[in-house]
Formats: structure tokens, C-alpha cells, sequence
């Protein structure tokens, strides 16, 4: 596919406008000037996209995420945190199927295609039904079940070591869309004895690792009471930073906290719409930034954001981190899409991609600038991450393939997913009026 005459944002961070991008089976093989007509384009034998008014970038990595919460994005609105986990989400989640989870990642998948994510990292449960819905969509994913328990639990014994072990192995057919990872839910949720079993099964097995960090004050301070360290030592402590780690949240992170992320190479993802609406707080990026961590962007689940648009996640990143240091200029549109790009592909541990280059995988997405909202132009790149949302995305490539354009996509049967979606919300709300 010839991607004609579209806008893109450069290695240095410039706009150029007139460019043509040109996709090879599964990669990025020419990028230059447009020096041809459309109509010239055209008649040659390669499909062309016209590209006028619109921009063309890496897509999202959404580096933390819950997918298949979707199903209960909505439910138990204008509750606390304890409420909403204790007496809505909790029970509501122990009657998911497998194939509950199946219907419910789709519809997540469904929303972040139409948004402009190729690959998403995800901590959940059930992830057999998970993983073929990734299969299926043609998106890419780390996948995981996050692992809680108590100092007698057994790992060997758990339905998560079961879980894990298929996912290992199922993993193996999805050609690298797949990638395995081992999780711990959180410190809080799981006792010194376990994550040691945890970080021996991980080195073993050769899998990265997704954790929760510091979400709250009262977990931070809690950890900090029982062990007499923070819970970012305690981990380091453990080894579970010595597995290649992406740590949600850290908004309570301190002191030596940064150092130690920084020198084990921790990827933090950030999520402040989910930090806001929770009530958590407000992560400070900059520091994280500033000693030297890699900033990630996720969405967290659609029950506690609402939505999975990154677009949107990026810009609230940007204006937070404005306000809080009270500097206009803080973060670049060029660094800002380094965070939800890049530095996301390389925290899920794929070299090849995140970024718009030769010889990079086509994992693209295209943002339509010519709606109103955008006029006038002045620059199609500084447009992205102050005007435009996940519904100005127009289409989104994965491996060189078309997933989504134009409000269809290409191996999504959304009627159907719908359908689905309404029928197990009506059989769960069924079940717990009982």
C-alpha cells in the first residue's frame, strides 16, 4: 500500500507534509517526498490511500490495560473505590466465562483498532478467551493473568500456573503477536513467599513481568509499615525487578524509588484519567522522566476510565504534567507520541516496531485532520495530541494489514460482538439479582 501525499511527524520531532509512505508485505520499505499525482499513483498496480489532510503515525501501544472490563464499563458509577471493587466489579467478575472474556476483550479490541492501537498490554483473567480474541482481531498483545495469593499458596498449584502454562504454549502459534507475560497483581494482594515463587518461575521461563505499583497512598504507606521499605524496594529486594517489568501507575513512588526503577529498567505506565476518576492521585511524569525512566501511556480498563482512547490519554498526560510544573512547554508532540509508541513496544519487548520508519514493522495508524475542529491547520503534528480524539482515527494498519478504516473493520463482526456483549451483561445482572 502507497500511503499518498500524507503528513507525518519526523525523527527530529518536525512535521513534514507531502510525503509518501510505502508498506511492503508486513514492513515499512520507503518513505519520501510525494512527487506524483494521485492519479499517477493510482495507475500503477499498488493500492494507493489518499492521504490529503490527514496525518500518518505509529500506532498506540497500550502499555496497561484490563480489555475485557469493558463489560462492565458503566457499572457502579458514583461509588469509592472499596464499593465499586467490593459490591459491583468483584461479583460481577467471578461469573465471567471464558468465553465471557472472549466477547468482552473483542469489544475492547473493537474500540482501541478504531483509535489507532495495534498492541496492548493486558493483566486479567481467563486469558485463554483473551488471547483468541487477539488471535482473531489481528491486533497484537502481552497477555497475562495477574497472579495473587498468600504465603501458603503453592504456584505450581494455582488455576494461574495452569492458565500461564497453556498461554506459554498457545503463544507459539500466534506467529510474535502473542507475548507472554508473567503478572503480580500488586504487593497487596500477595505475600513475600509467592512473588520469590513468581520471580523463579519468570526467569524460567523466560517471560517479562506486568505489576501494579504504588496505586494508592494507603497501599504505599501500608507496605512501608509491614516490611519497613516502599513497595518498589520490596520488589527489588525480591528480584522481581530483575525480570524485564512494566509497573503500573507508581504515583506514590519516593526517594530512592526512582533510582531503583531506573536502574533495573522498569517501564512505567501512566494512566491519568484512571488515576483521576479513582480519586488515586496524580503521577508526577516528569520525574520519571527526568531520572531517566521510561514513560509509557495506558488506558487502564474501560470500568475505571472510561474508554481505551490513547489519543485522549496523551493529551490529559500533557496538560496534567503542564499544570503541575507550570510550564506551557513541557514534553514535545514528538515525545509525547515516543510515550505511547515506541517507549510501549519496547516495555512489551518488540525491537521491530513503534516507530515510523524504513524497516520498521507497518503498525500505523492515520488521523483525518479536515473535520472542523481542526481548522485552521497550522501544523498537522502539534493538531494531534491538542485537538484530535480516537474518533478523528480514519484507519489502522497491524503488521501491513488493514484492521480498521473508515468506521468497518476487517475481522471484527461488531453487530455480533454487541449482541454478545448485552446478552451477558442481561445474564450476569440476572444471576446476581438472585
Amino acid at each position: 500500500m502507497l500511503f499518498h501525499d500524507i503528513a507525518l511527524i519526523d525523527d527530529k520531532g518536525a512535521t513534514r507534509e507531502h510525503m509518501n509512505v510505502r508498506v511492503k508485505d508486513q514492513w515499512i520499505q520507503k518513505i519520501e517526498p510525494c512527487e506524483t499525482t494521485l492519479e499517477d499513483a493510482r495507475a500503477s498496480s499498488e493500492e494507493v490511500y489518499d492521504g490529503r489532510d490527514k496525518l500518518i503515525i505509529p500506532g498506540f501501544f497500550n502499555n496497561h490495560s484490563h480489555v475485557p472490563m469493558t463489560l462492565t464499563r458503566g457499572y457502579g458509577e458514583e461509588l469509592s473505590l472499596y464499593d465499586w471493587l467490593f459490591t459491583r466489579i468483584f461479583p460481577f467478575e467471578a461469573l465471567l466465562t471464558e468465553e465471557d472474556m472472549y466477547w468482552g476483550a473483542l469489544l475492547g479490541i473493537a474500540e482501541m483498532l478504531s483509535g489507532g492501537t495495534v498492541s496492548f498490554t493486558d493483566m486479567y483473567m481467563r486469558i485463554q478467551g483473551i488471547f483468541r480474541a487477539v488471535v482473531e482481531s489481528g491486533i497484537k498483545a502481552g497477555l497475562a493473568n495477574g497472579l495473587t495469593g498468600d504465603d501458603t499458596t503453592v504456584l505450581e498449584e494455582t488455576a494461574w500456573y495452569r492458565e500461564t502454562e497453556t498461554l506459554i504454549k498457545d503463544a507459539k502459534t500466534s506467529h510474535g503477536f502473542v507475548i507472554p507475560n508473567a503478572s503480580l497483581h500488586a504487593q497487596y494482594t500477595s505475600a513475600p513467599e509467592l512473588i520469590s515463587q513468581l520471580v523463579d518461575y519468570a526467569k524460567d521461563r523466560k517471560l517479562r513481568m506486568h505489576v501494579h505499583l504504588s496505586e494508592t497512598a494507603g497501599e504505599h504507606a501500608e507496605c512501608k509499615e509491614k516490611y519497613g521499605k516502599t513497595p518498589s524496594r520490596l520488589f527489588t529486594d525480591l528480584g522481581l525487578f530483575d525480570v524485564p517489568t512494566t509497573a503500573a501507575h507508581a504515583i506514590f513512588i519516593e526517594g530512592e524509588d526512582y533510582d531503583l526503577l531506573r536502574d533495573k529498567n522498569v517501564s512505567l505506565a501512566h494512566m491519568p484519567s484512571s488515576n483521576l476518576k479513582i480519586g488515586s492521585g496524580l503521577a508526577d511524569i516528569k520525574s520519571w522522566r527526568d531520572h531517566g525512566i521510561r514513560v509509557t501511556i495506558g488506558t487502564d480498563g474501560a470500568g475505571s476510565n472510561n474508554n481505551l482512547d490513547m489519543i485522549e490519554e496523551v493529551t490529559l498526560a500533557s496538560f496534567l504534567a503542564k499544570g503541575i510544573h507550570h510550564d506551557p512547554i513541557l514534553f514535545s508532540t514528538h515525545e509525547l507520541l515516543t510515550f505511547a509508541t515506541r517507549n510501549g513496544a519496547l516495555a512489551q519487548g518488540r525491537e521491530d516496531t513503534g516507530l515510523l520508519e524504513e524497516g520498521y514493522r507497518a503498525d500505523l495508524a492515520v488521523v483525518d485532520m479536515s473535520t472542523l475542529k481542526f481548522q485552521p491547520i497550522y501544523d498537522y503534528g502539534t493538531s494531534l495530541f491538542t485537538n484530535a480524539n480516537a474518533s478523528d482515527v480514519v484507519l489502522t494498519m497491524v503488521d501491513g494489514k488493514v484492521l480498521y478504516k473508515d468506521g468497518e473493520f476487517t475481522t471484527i463482526d461488531l453487530e455480533k460482538v454487541i449482541w454478545n456483549v448485552y446478552r451477558i451483561r442481561d445474564e450476569k445482572l440476572a444471576l446476581l439479582a438472585q
